[in-house]
């Protein structure tokens, strides 16, 4: 290449000193004259999903380096959400995803690299180098880490799901403690993002049907060779997307979007996704509305029963076809995009030569009519929430039922293992929004302690977030948050709540006017925030946006 953005500190005779410092790290003449490429790699020995990137990591710098680039490989942060689930922790999970994409942009921009791969397992570690992808425009290619194979206990696959949901059997009396702790010694096997198409897994989803990642690298198991070999793979590609200058703004798009979208709606993948491509859409320059989620819903058949809503874990998506095979069975629907392969969507879903049909379902025979994913509007949210609809059992479609009303998940977890929940109530879990929690926690704990205990006919209602693994009428990123004044703000217990799936609605039933006269003296909570969390919580937007900072 004649002109390289590396240029900038490597070309002429003012960038000597520049020069010095490179060389210094044994780089020699010749790798000087070729792109420079980053390696953005979360890997790190805290997250079961990060712990197996820096064998990645090398086999992508061999590839870089036979495909005519010269690698340097630097760390972001990662945090796991499974850990960090349940207490304080997990308000510094979201706020992470845009730590990691200003890393990401800062080490780009600092060392003018030509081009960057990205290595990224877990929720919020995915779409933050996306976004920086996004944001910084030049070429990039994405490496997803793989998922954790099943675990395994008396012939029975398990997944991270069954232990959260064991901790509501011991509160239940149905299981033992000692019973638990064998649960969750065989649950988790080894390395990767956890098992099921919770977060991680279905941003991974999400990367490659926007075509920023190699074909079949989504679904690829952690532990498989094909994993390494897709690293070899995609560290040559970078360097022929430097050459020919495909910039992550040529593959990120309104049709490249709605793809992604598409490919959710097949699978039935996590409500996070919702936030996380509006984020991405915004950090790519593309304008993107929330309600695009539903009119896809409408057109794109649900096809696979996967974890935590149905029985087949990532691994059987991969030996079913993976992403390619989704492109496959509802090729019909989507349109034709250039990915970072080389390859447009096309050709990719024509090449397929088997799909699995009792993993991902023909649209003539699919899971359910319509996608798994709905946004939800009405007089309880007027700019919007999110359910999982495909994991809604029939019975709760349509659902009247009074509040219980807690301001923060940890009240609302322990009235739920107290017993103090009665069937057909509506809890309503408040000021965890991206303000108010800030940072908008999971809500895994209660929803699974929810199903452990054998409720099956409560349904909870938050600004917060809701964890990949959660199942059953559970309906988050209610907007305007609570912190902002939104009506959920001013939910009394007792007062009647109507969700109606078939609707799209989910209403609080009483007057404008008895609201209007709640809202009379108001004052949102407030949290005695520091550090990181107080500067999110003054920047942070809401969450029918994206929660990206503004």
């Amino acid at each position: 290449m004649s002109i390289m953005r590396s240029d900038d500190v490597k070309a002429g005779y003012a960038r000597a000193p520049n020069r010095s410092l490179i060389r210094s790290l044994g780089i020699d003449e010749s790798e000087m004259h070729q792109p420079f490429i980053g390696i953005a790699n979360s890997w790190n020995t805290i997250v079961p999903g990060h712990t197996h990137l820096r064998v990645l990591g090398e086999r992508v710098r061999e590839g870089i380096t036979a495909g005519g680039g010269t690698p340097f490989e630097f760390n972001t942060i990662g945090i796991c959400d499974g850990i960090a689930m349940g207490h304080e922790g997990m308000r510094y999970s979201l706020p992470s995803r845009e730590n990691i994409a200003d890393s990401v942009e800062l080490m780009i921009q600092a060392h003018k690299f030509d081009g960057i791969v990205c290595i990224c397992t877990c929720d919020k570690i995915v779409p933050g180098m996306l976004m920086a992808a996004g944001r910084c425009n030049i070429p990039a290619i994405v490496l997803t880490g793989g998922n954790m194979l099943p675990g395994n206990l008396h012939g029975c696959e398990l997944s991270l799901t069954d232990v959260f949901e064991g901790v509501g059997k011991v509160a239940g009396g149905t299981m033992t403690e000692e019973e638990l702790t064998e649960l969750e010694t065989a649950a988790m096997p080894g390395c990767g993002s956890c098992q099921g198409l919770y977060t991680a897994n279905t941003m991974a989803c999400m990367t490659e049907a926007l075509g920023m990642s190699l074909p079949g690298c989504a679904a690829t198991p952690a532990v498989y060779a094909d994993k390494i070999r897709l690293a070899y793979r995609t560290g040559k590609r970078i360097v022929d997307l430097v050459r020919k200058q495909i910039l992550p703004r040529d593959i990120i798009t309104p049709a490249s979007l709605r793809n992604a979208i598409r490919v959710d709606m097949a699978l039935g993948g996590s409500t996070n996704t919702v936030l996380h491509l509006m984020a991405i859409a915004t950090e790519a320059g593309v304008p993107f509305d929330l309600q695009e989620f539903n009119r896809l819903s409408e057109q794109i058949p649900h096809i696979a029963s996967m974890m935590p809503a149905g029985p087949h874990s990532m691994q059987a998506l991969h030996h079913a076809g993976g992403i390619p095979a989704v492109f496959r069975q509802i090729r019909s629907h989507l349109e034709n995009c250039q990915t970072v392969s080389g390859m447009d969507i096309y050709t990719i879903a024509d090449s397929v030569k088997y799909v699995d049909e009792s993993v991902i379902r023909p649209e003539q025979s699919p899971v359910h009519q319509s996608g798994g994913l709905m946004i939800l509007t009405g007089s309880l949210a007027p700019d919007g929430a999110v359910i999982k609809s495909g994991a809604v059992q029939d019975e709760m479609w349509k659902h009247t039922g009074p509040a219980r009303v807690f301001d923060g998940e940890e009240l609302a977890m322990k009235a739920i293992l107290a017993r103090e929940i009665k069937e057909g109530d509506i809890i309503v879990i408040r000021y965890e929004g991206p303000k108010g929690g800030p940072g908008m926690p999971e809500m895994l704990s209660p929803t699974s302690a929810l199903v452990g205990l054998g409720y099956s006919r409560v349904a909870l209602i938050t600004d917060g977030r809701f964890s990949g693994g959660t199942r059953g009428p559970c309906i988050g990123h209610v907007a305007p948050e609570a912190a902002a004044g939104g009506p959920i703000a001013f939910v009394k217990d007792g007062d009647q709540i109507s969700i109606d799936l078939f609707t799209k609605t989910v209403n609080l039933n009483i007057s404008a006017d008895e609201i209007e006269n709640r809202k009379k003296g108001w004052k949102p909570l407030k949290r005695p925030l520091t550090g990181v969390l107080a500067r999110y919580a003054a920047a942070v937007g809401p969450a029918d946006l994206g929660a990206v900072l503004q």
